[in-house]
């Protein structure tokens, strides 16, 4: 029997969901839901399981049991793991009251303290009744997490309180993220307190990353694999953030090269291989090789060792994965791969050659600011409208080389598209033909990031 006001009551009769659909946990009366767009899976698990109707209220789904509930989709991994298909959303972010409060009694914690948690496995081929529930149990945060999701709630405000509510970016922040909220331009832009320019409408979320800890976490899966740089949560009382715990471990190593890192940490590592670095960087931090930064998996973190020559230029553009030409078109910019990069929070970690030596310079956690995501978002439009126009290639040379219309380096500052393939055959379809060759497929493409803007807006400054 459901009782509604006591959290265990709530949790229990929500784990007779595991392994059944909407469609077999509800019954008949289900088929005339009449729920449309993309929430409805929740809408419906909300009326038809829970009995209660949907709203937007800013207590708890269960006021009396202080629970909020939150369904969510899963994809399966070919290990047979559960990964999240997509960031936790939670409640939307109101900029013109959110200034006024402090994290412990704020409308987001109050909603949001302890989440009951259903996951689903999506499957475009199904009718979203027949979509199984794998996972369902309660959440609430550890306290090492809630130290840093705190913080990261605290800089979402601090920068309301600063008028730049419309420079929000989810690469601001660690687990709590503002994600973008709204499908239609006019509908999804709000006033702000403290400037006239009107902001994104955004909502407080749970990375992905961090929602695929919660999975682990629930179904129990093997963590060995992870390694925390924070195994003591009051280490966080003592130091201004998560950044500066993890900076100082690279600080007495500035100026030294690679082997002599190697030998004051007492490895002895295949200098040839290419997790090189990112067991050096592991043992920098206290992990073990091969162990996966838990703190940086949670965060969605982007962890990348830049070789710079003598003048401080990177050795290397920066790629970032392929796209596939149809998905490129099909996809509009607040949901594209491109601006979710450019939207992350990345670790660099910079060696410079001196000789055959490779020194180690600095670290930085950085974030790409909202003018230059502008910016790049400039590439990704002329690289849509090429794809759209068929005009992919310029020209092809005596020698049989093909130049294409696809933006390149000296056109931005910030970005640019070259192929990323393994070789000529390694291809992608075209949704429109090319003009000049009548190709259907085209080589693998990538954004890059500049060396040149790696060096001016992030290394040197």
């Amino acid at each position: 029997m459901l009782d509604i006001t006591t959290a265990d009551s709530i949790i229990d009769f929500a784990r007779l969901l595991k392994n059944q659909t909407l469609r077999q946990a509800c019954g008949v009366e289900i088929e005339k839901h009449g729920y449309k767009g993309k929430g409805n899976f929740g809408q419906i698990l909300e009326k038809f399981y829970f009995g209660y109707e949907p709203n937007s209220d800013a207590e708890p789904d269960f006021k009396e049991a202080g629970i909020e509930l939150k369904s969510s989709p899963l994809k399966t991994l070919k290990n047979g793991d559960f990964r999240s298909k997509e960031r936790l959303v939670l409640n939307i972010i109101n900029y013109l009251e959110v200034h006024k409060e402090n994290f412990e009694t704020s409308s987001f914690w109050k909603k949001n303290a302890h989440l009951l948690l259903v996951f689903y496995l999506h499957d475009k081929d199904l009718d979203l009744l027949d979509y199984f529930i794998k996972l369902v149990d309660g959440w609430q945060y550890p306290n090492e997490d809630l130290k840093i999701i705190k913080r990261d709630w605290e800089f979402i405000n601090q920068k309301i309180k600063d008028g730049k509510a419309h420079e929000l970016s989810e690469g601001d922040t660690f687990y709590l993220g503002a994600c973008t909220k709204g499908s239609t331009a006019l509908k999804s832009f709000r006033n702000q307190p403290f400037n006239k320019e009107q902001a994104k409408q955004r909502a407080y979320s749970l990375k992905q990353g961090y929602v695929n800890h919660i999975i682990a976490n629930i179904a129990q899966e093997e963590t060995a694999v992870y390694g925390k740089i924070i195994d003591r949560p009051e280490i966080l009382d003592n130091v201004q953030s998560f950044e500066d715990i993890v900076v100082l471990k690279f600080y007495p190593f500035y100026g030294k090269s690679a082997e002599q890192i190697e030998q004051e940490l007492g490895l002895d590592l295949n200098q040839k291989a290419k997790s090189y670095f990112a067991n050096l960087t592991n043992a920098i931090l206290g992990l073990k090789l091969g162990q996966k930064i838990e703190e940086f998996e949670k965060a969605d973190i982007q962890v990348k060792t830049i070789r710079l020559k003598e003048k401080n230029l990177p050795k290397e553009d920066i790629s970032f994965p392929t796209f596939e030409f149809q998905e490129l078109i099909e996809t509009n910019w607040e949901d594209s791969d491109f601006k979710n990069i450019l939207e992350s929070k990345f670790f660099f970690v910079f060696y410079q050659f001196e000789g055959e030596n490779l020194i180690l310079r600095k670290v930085k956690f950085w974030n790409m600011p909202y003018s230059d995501i502008l910016e790049a978002k400039k590439v990704w439009e002329e690289m849509v409208k090429t794809v759209l126009n068929g005009e992919i290639v310029k020209e092809v040379t005596d020698k049989g080389i093909r130049k294409t219309f696809f933006p390149k380096k000296t056109e931005n500052r910030i970005s640019h598209v070259r192929p990323h393939a393994r070789n000529a055959e390694d291809t992608y379809e075209l949704p429109v033909a090319d003009k000049l060759t009548r190709l259907t497929e085209y080589t693998k493409h990538c954004f890059w990031l500049n060396a040149s803007y790696v060096k001016d807006e992030i290394y040197l400054k």
